[in-house]
C-alpha cells in the first residue's frame, strides 16, 4: 500500500513522462547562455506571462532573493507581510545576503494586506533617518487563499503612486489561475516581477522562474551567480518544467477538487475543527493532547501529515488519489471514534 502524504505538495514525484522529457532534452552550457531547452522555456513563461525576459533558477526562495536584490539596493527595505514567505520562512535572505530591511504588514485573514497599513508604513522620501522603501511584495496564493484581482490592482496602484517596484511571489500562481478561471496572465499582468515554481504542485521534481524587465533579469542573472546559483546543463530540469506547464495545470482543478473532498469528510469527524478548503489546502484543528497518538495512528496506516500541533495543514497534489483522501478520512474517524 502506497504512502498518502499529505504534508506539502512539494513531494511530489516526476512522472515517467517527465523523466522521458528530460532524457530527451537538447542541453548546454547554461552560465554561458547556451542551453536551449532552458533559454526556450525562459522566453515561452515571458511570452505567455507578459514581460520582457525570464530566468531559470534552483528554487522559489533563490527566485524571491533575487528578485529583491534586483529591486533594491543596500539599505532599501521592501514591504511584506508578516506571514509571507519571503518574511517568514526563507532564512533572511533579503537582509543577510541583501542587506534589505524587510518591513512587516500584518496580513488580514484572507492574505491581503490593508492598503492603508502599506500606505502608512512607506518611508518619507529624502529623510536619512529612514531605510528607503522600494518594493512592495505580495503572495498569491498564501496558505492556499486567492488574492482578489481587483485587490492586487489597487496594491499595484498604490506602489506606483509611490514610486515602489510592486513583486509577487507566485509559487502557486497556476493553482490561484485555475482557482479563478482566468488566464494566469490576468493576475501577473499587474506586477513588476513575478516568481513561479514548478516543485510544487505542477510536479517538476526542482526549479522556479523569476519573471520581469530585460533590465532586472540581466540584475538578477548576475546575483544567482553571485549566490552559487549558475547551472550548467539544466535543461534536462527545464524540460520536465516545460512538461509541467503542457500536461499539468489544469490538473489542478483535480486537487482543488480533492482538498473539497476531504474538508467535507473531515467536518465529520468529531472532535476536528475544520477551516477551508483553499484552493488544495484544507486546515484543521484537533485536541493537543491527542496529537502524539493521532500522528501515530496516521503513520500505521501509512498516511503521513505535518503534525506536531494541535493546528494542522493538509495538502492536496498530484500524487494524492481520490483512494488517498478516503483512507485519511476513514482514519480520522476510526482514530476520533
Amino acid at each position: 500500500m502506497d504512502w498518502v502524504d499529505l504534508r506539502s505538495d512539494t513531494i511530489t514525484r516526476p512522472t515517467q513522462a517527465m523523466r522521458e522529457a528530460g532524457l530527451r532534452a537538447a542541453v548546454g552550457d547554461d552560465v554561458m547562455g547556451d542551453d536551449p531547452t532552458v533559454n526556450a522555456l525562459q522566453s515561452r513563461l515571458a511570452s505567455e506571462l507578459g514581460f520582457e525576459s525570464g530566468l531559470f533558477v534552483a528554487s522559489g526562495t533563490q527566485s524571491n532573493l533575487l528578485a529583491l536584490m534586483a529591486h533594491c539596493e543596500r539599505g532599501d527595505e521592501y514591504l511584506v507581510g508578516s506571514e509571507a514567505h519571503t518574511y517568514k520562512y526563507e532564512g533572511g535572505g533579503a537582509a543577510v545576503l541583501g542587506s534589505i530591511q524587510p518591513q512587516p504588514i500584518p496580513q488580514s485573514a484572507d492574505g491581503t494586506l490593508p492598503l492603508d497599513l502599506v500606505a502608512k508604513a512607506i518611508k518619507p522620501q529624502g529623510d536619512p533617518h529612514f531605510a528607503i522603501s522600494r518594493l512592495l511584495a505580495l503572495e498569491n496564493t498564501w496558505a492556499g487563499r486567492v488574492l482578489p484581482r481587483d485587490y492586487i490592482e489597487s496594491a499595484g496602484d498604490l506602489a506606483r503612486s509611490h514610486g515602489l517596484g510592486f513583486h509577487l511571489d507566485g509559487a502557486r500562481l497556476y493553482n490561484a489561475a485555475i482557482a479563478e478561471g482566468v488566464a494566469p496572465r490576468e493576475i501577473t499582468r499587474h506586477f513588476d516581477s513575478v516568481s513561479i515554481c514548478f516543485s510544487k504542485g505542477l510536479g517538476a521534481p526542482i526549479g522556479s522562474m523569476l519573471l520581469g524587465s530585460s533590465v532586472l533579469i540581466d540584475r538578477a542573472r548576475r546575483w544567482r551567480k553571485v549566490v552559487g546559483g549558475g547551472w550548467r546543463q539544466a535543461g534536462l530540469l527545464a524540460a520536465m518544467a516545460n512538461h509541467a506547464l503542457d500536461h499539468h495545470v489544469q490538473r489542478l482543478a483535480d486537487d482543488h477538487r480533492r482538498a473539497r473532498d476531504l474538508a467535507e469528510g473531515l467536518r465529520g469527524v468529531p472532535g476536528v475543527t475544520v477551516e477551508g478548503p483553499h484552493t488544495n489546502m484544507v486546515f484543521i484543528t484537533v485536541p493537543a493532547e491527542s496529537v502524539p497518538a493521532l500522528d501515530a495512528h496516521l503513520r500505521a496506516r501509512q498516511i503521513r501529515l505535518a503534525i506536531s500541533k494541535p493546528e494542522v495543514r493538509l495538502v492536496t497534489h498530484l500524487d494524492i488519489s481520490d483512494d488517498g483522501v478516503q483512507r485519511t478520512v476513514a482514519a480520522f474517524n476510526e482514530f476520533f471514534a
